[in-house]
């Protein structure tokens, strides 16, 4: 794999502008030139269902962590968006047998991938190179008293392009949210489901955190792609729990070989959420919350779990908060809110929904609670909506071009 790596061969003014605008820079909370993502797959009691699970199946684990650098080009006559450099880790932790056959696989597939040793565990093919290391007991682990289970060992391959720079801290992030431990599920109570969001003109006015359902309105492919892309989980549906199991083996996991086989295969999907989100355009759920926020009802800024800058590109300012370096990163909640409006978030894994309860605001949600997969709705609640929330079972769109409606407001 070559480097730069195009993603776009050729942008227009309109879209050099936006990247200078919306994606290049430092003047952000975290900068969205890059493209980040940690899954870290354990067996435990709490998630059998996902990880197969038992009192003598134990002690796989499976860390994902990838960080890419995105840029233009102008080396061409058109400027390019193009994939600068790339940082991929994987660490795997299993039985001993599994983790030596693995080795003797990753040996076969450095070999008919044409990579090239350069000695003391390190590969190379075009700008990528590649660290391999086998451990009893990883450093981290040790490091964090986490004991390495009887009779298993752990395998790490780290793939980065050639000079590209990864701070400690950032190689450590996949640690730091292991340490973190399991997320606790929210309690779902009994919400009232509204067939519209007449309830909160009573409560104005509201604050909004989103999440992707109003990327997926933008034809933005839905976050489990990414688990697809990056085989951490099984998407077929296990018949007895509906749940998708985790990809914890070694010999079930298919990215490696992907990237050691071939790594320009494997890059089409790699880059393919990042092209999506920069392509994306605000939708009319944007452009109704850029309204709402015009005529005063909207306070401050969008609270969101995307990286599409979707809102801000709409004219709204927004703060991400789908960060790693910080479990739960503060949010700009205002005394004068009355109320938090969350469209399309299943879960409140950074308590956004949490401190705004604590402050006395009431909860509304958007959300169809369920996706089409397969061409077959499947229910998908969400999971910590409580006893005097509001439910509205809308698409964003929707939802919010009516609230605009019942507020006199154009779109």
């Amino acid at each position: 794999m070559f480097l730069p790596y195009p993603v776009i061969e050729q942008l227009t003014d309109a879209q050099v502008k936006s990247w200078e605008q919306h994606f290049a820079g430092d003047g952000h909370e975290r900068p969205r030139s890059i493209e980040e993502g940690i899954w870290r797959r354990t067996q435990d009691a709490a998630n059998a269902a996902q990880s197969g699970w038992s009192v003598d199946n134990a002690g796989r684990r499976r860390v994902v962590h990838y960080r890419y650098q995105y840029g233009l080009d102008y080396t061409f006559p058109v400027p390019r968006l193009v994939l600068s450099d790339l940082y991929l880790f994987h660490s795997c932790t299993a039985p001993a047998d599994e983790i030596a056959a693995y080795l003797r696989q990753i040996g076969e597939w450095l070999g008919r991938g044409n990579w090239r040793s350069k000695g003391d565990g390190v590969w190379a093919k075009g700008d990528l190179r590649l660290g391999v290391a086998d451990y009893d007991d990883r450093p981290q682990d040790e490091r964090a008293g986490r004991l390495t289970p009887a009779g298993f060992r752990s395998v790490d391959l780290c793939f980065i392009s050639e000079d590209f720079k990864v701070p400690r801290t950032v190689r450590n992030l996949p640690w730091d949210v292991l340490a973190g431990g399991m997320r606790v599920k929210g309690q779902r109570g009994e919400p009232t489901i509204a067939p519209d969001l007449t309830p909160i003109l009573d409560f104005l006015p509201f604050q909004v955190e989103v999440g992707c359902g109003t990327s997926i309105e933008a034809g933005i492919p839905p976050l489990h792609y990414l688990h697809e892309v990056y085989r951490v989980t099984d998407r077929r549906d296990n018949a007895l729990t509906q749940s998708h199991a985790f990809t914890l083996s070694p010999e079930a996991d298919s990215l490696v070989p992907e990237m050691l086989l071939s790594a320009d295969t494997k890059a089409p999907d790699l880059v393919a959420m990042f092209r999506a989100c920069f392509l994306a355009e605000p939708t009319a759920a944007h452009r109704a919350l850029k309204a709402l926020h015009t005529a005063g009802h909207l306070v401050g800024p969008v609270i969101t779990h995307n990286f599409d800058t979707l809102s801000a590109r709409a004219g709204l300012p927004e703060v991400v908060v789908r960060r790693y370096d910080q479990k739960i990163p503060p949010v700009p909640l205002l005394p004068e809110a009355r109320s938090l409006l969350v469209v399309g978030l299943h879960a409140d894994r950074r308590a956004v929904q949490q401190r705004a309860r604590d402050m006395g605001m009431r909860i509304f949600y958007v959300d169809p609670e369920g996706l089409v997969e397969n061409g077959t709705f499947k229910s998908y609640p969400i999971e910590g909506a409580r006893t005097g929330d509001v439910v509205v079972r809308q698409g964003a769109i929707p939802a919010l071009v009516r609230l605009c409606e019942l507020l006199n407001i154009s779109v």
